[in-house]
């Protein structure tokens, strides 16, 4: 996941992220009034890769507020990412 201040900068991002490595984009949450995350999935090797471009692409267009990579994460936090469901 990487989070961003500015729809721009999480575009840039995400298209960062797909070049980079073969990963899957899941969806991309608008969270704030500027605050946008992305979330991806795919091999955790994969996924580092495609985050830390989404991190470099992102800071060129706006701000990177934070990132995570969730190594073979747990059946239901995978289902709460997928979905977005809220607790």
């Amino acid at each position: 996941m990487i989070e961003t201040r500015g729809l721009i900068a999480s575009i840039e991002a995400a298209d960062a992220m797909l070049k980079a490595a073969d990963v899957t984009l899941l969806r991309q949450d608008k969270v704030d009034a500027a605050l946008v995350t992305i979330v991806i999935e795919g091999d955790v090797s994969a996924v580092q890769a495609a985050v830390e471009a989404g991190k470099e692409a992102a800071t060129r267009y706006g701000t990177v507020v934070s990132s995570l990579v969730i190594p073979h994460p747990d059946t239901e936090t995978k289902e709460l990412i997928k979905k977005g469901r809220s607790l």
